[in-house]
């Protein structure tokens, strides 16, 4: 259903571009400005029809837009010199996605005299230089809200994973070792923990309502008041200190600026409830690495064991 939704929405936002608002605007244009659309999607061979997210299945897109005159590339490859860097001057359209990124650095942008849009097949455009691409009259855009249901569960998964102790559980039982102190000393409810959403967004008030059924005491913070979340139980609070402090759990939902770059570094982690847990379901950047490996080593986070 999610790779249905996602490949409806992409051609919503190609039909913009190559002729209207719907089908029959864009097949006035057959044989007539044809457009080349190069997408750069990850390897793969699964046969399933399911699966469209490859370049075996480019996206469900090929029958449509080659059966409307345009042509239709799909590559793999994405780092400098490859085909993508060859195809990219004479290319309008580049369809890339979050997992799989081409990454349209102002050099690149500068080669691509042709590109009119780029499209991410899911959410976010940290790989594109906004400021050139703004400059050159570049429309980017993306599938937003497409992954909202699939990215709210997989959060409460990886929050009962911590919490519970799942993974420790998980590796007794392969290993056949039943060693029931070593699972439980870093098992506990979630029931009666505070646990706060950096930004309640879509995704932010998706996670929250999943959680309110826990039992949890539930924070968010953010630049402003999510009227949203608050009728979902969440309570606002607007300083950052506080809330590191007075949350048991913090998940990341925030998208990755200039300003959250980073945003989990030595200090902030450090502003944290000592023994908390810290889950980024947003983008990898938003934390610093060896300040995350540190605090777990230390024990600051809780979390999985470290070496």
């Amino acid at each position: 259903m999610i790779a249905a939704q996602r490949t409806g929405a992409i051609l919503k936002q190609i039909h913009r571009l190559i002729g209207g608002v719907g089908i029959k605007m864009v097949q006035k244009v057959k044989g007539e400005g044809k457009k080349r659309i190069v997408a750069v999607l990850p390897p793969g061979d699964d046969d399933s029809p399911e699966v469209l997210n490859s370049v075996k299945r480019g996206l469900g897109l090929r029958e449509w837009l080659e059966g409307m005159g345009h042509e239709y590339i799909v590559t793999a490859e994405k780092d400098p010199g490859t085909d993508f860097d060859k195809l990219l001057p004479s290319t309008d359209i580049v369809i890339t996605t979050p997992f799989w990124p081409a990454y349209l650095t102002k050099d690149r942008l500068l080669k691509a005299k042709q590109l009119e849009l780029s499209l991410t097949a899911g959410v976010g455009s940290d790989h594109v230089d906004l400021h050139t691409a703004a400059q050159k009259g570049i429309t980017v855009a993306e599938v937003t809200g497409c992954n909202v249901e699939s990215v709210a569960e997989s959060e409460v998964m990886r929050i009962l994973l911590l919490v519970r102790n799942f993974v420790e559980g998980y590796r007794q039982a392969v290993d056949g070792e039943w060693n029931i102190p070593k699972l439980t000393k870093d098992a506990y409810d979630l029931k009666g923990k505070t646990v706060g959403t950096v930004a309640a967004g879509r995704i932010g008030c998706h996670v929250i309502k999943r959680l309110k059924e826990f039992g949890v005491n539930l924070l968010y913070y953010g630049r402003h008041r999510k009227p949203k979340a608050e009728e979902l139980g969440a309570k606002f609070q607007p300083d950052l200190n506080k809330f590191l402090a007075e949350c048991d759990v913090i998940t990341i939902n925030c998208p990755l600026t200039d300003k959250t770059r980073q945003m989990f570094d030595k200090e902030t982690i450090g502003k944290m409830k000592k023994g908390s847990w810290l889950v980024n379901n947003a983008r990898g950047a938003i934390c610093d690495p060896p300040a995350v490996v540190d605090a777990l080593k230390s024990g600051q986070l809780r979390g999985l064991p470290y070496p």
